[in-house]
């Protein structure tokens, strides 16, 4: 018993090491603290951190130390970047950094009124969702910016074409009405019918790096994942190599390792710290395999009108336009979920080509 103790102790300190070695490589290995890219990344890697809820090892913040001490005259600097700034002050202190900054940070933006001057529902909702971590504003599940949201939502014919900035940002309501799995939101159906809409072009795209956070979201809208979603996911996560190279590209895998890693987690999964080389780090995808979604959407193209939405009549003609592996993905796609068909309706567009029969039926009249 002592001797598995022993490695069980001496697997956590491991651990540790290399999770302390991981922040220390995103915050001084790849980005300047003077670029916005390195406020993105340690905003996505802290709130990543504080999303799984977990103690850090001793010491694993020490290099942000600084950058809390003086994040006011960052923030007064560079008011435009407030949501990031706030988002990584507010996750050191919940992570465990003494001080008491985020109160006064959260007062500061809501007396300048910074969130009356976004253009986006999403960012207006990722600013309230910040301030209220505080006790500061309105909660994001208010009024009418709360009903933009769900009516942006609750329409999955949105989520059934290739949108990527659609996708993305339908999860990301999810993210910001949950609190990051802080409280349960309130999903419609059509919510969640949307979300697996989503997934499923993610998978027919092998688009990873959107089908995790897909994951993501279901986990925190309390609803079933598929596991063939997964397994992808998970699969996709170990194909993803570190290393370091300070001539190489930061245009890398980095956010699709985090996220990737945070929705196994959400979904009772989570793998261990891989081993973090010393030097730039840098994250390498292999070389993505063209999925189903192309030859899909070029075969109903070229039907023109005579395209159907019955997935099993289309079926057939589909695959004439598809490789064997492609032909492999888009099985798995159907019986991921229970929803394949009713997506199909959708992705066909055969209902906006029967108006147009109509139309030029009429016109010709």
């Amino acid at each position: 018993m002592s001797n598995i103790l022993s490695f069980q102790s001496a697997m956590q300190l491991n651990q540790d090491a290399r999770l302390r070695a991981l922040i220390t490589a995103v915050v001084e290995g790849r980005h300047g603290s003077s670029d916005i890219y390195w406020l993105k990344e340690v905003a996505e890697l802290l709130g990543v951190l504080a999303s799984e809820g977990e103690e850090l090892p001793p010491g694993a913040l020490d290099p942000l130390h600084d950058f809390y001490d003086r994040i006011e005259d960052q923030l007064h600097f560079f008011p435009q970047y407030y949501r990031f700034l706030l988002s990584i002050c507010l996750d050191l202190e919940d992570l465990g950094m003494a001080g008491q900054r985020g109160q006064e940070l959260c007062n500061w933006v809501a007396t300048h009124k910074f969130a009356e001057a976004e253009m986006s529902d999403l960012q207006r909702a990722e600013a309230r969702r910040l301030l209220r971590r505080r006790g500061v504003g309105a909660p994001v599940e208010d009024g009418p910016l709360a009903r933009r949201l769900h009516r942006f939502m609750s329409r999955p014919a949105t989520f059934a074409l290739p949108n990527k900035k659609a996708a993305y940002e339908l999860t990301h309501v999810v993210f910001y009405l949950s609190d990051y799995g802080r409280r349960v939101p309130v999903m419609s159906h059509n919510a969640l019918l949307g979300l697996h809409y989503a997934g499923i072009l993610a998978h027919l795209d092998l688009d990873f790096d959107l089908l995790a956070e897909v994951c993501a979201a279901l986990v925190l809208a309390k609803a079933h994942v598929p596991p063939v979603w997964q397994r992808a996911v998970a699969d996709s996560y170990h194909s993803i190599t570190l290393f370091a190279d300070r001539a190489a590209p930061l245009g890398d895998g980095y956010h699709q390792f985090l996220v990737s890693r945070w929705a196994l987690g959400l979904m009772g999964a989570r793998p261990d710290v891989p081993q973090i080389p010393a030097g730039p780090l840098r994250f390498s995808l292999p070389d993505r395999s063209i999925g189903p979604l192309h030859g899909m959407s070029e075969s109903l193209h070229d039907m023109g009108p005579a395209r159907q939405a019955d997935w099993p009549r289309m079926r057939g003609h589909i695959l004439t336009y598809l490789s064997p592996e492609c032909q492999a993905v888009l099985a798995e796609a159907e019986g991921a979920t229970p929803y394949f068909e009713t997506f199909f309706e959708c992705f066909s567009r055969a209902a906006f080509a029967e108006g147009q029969i109509s139309k030029l039926a009429r016109s010709a009249r």
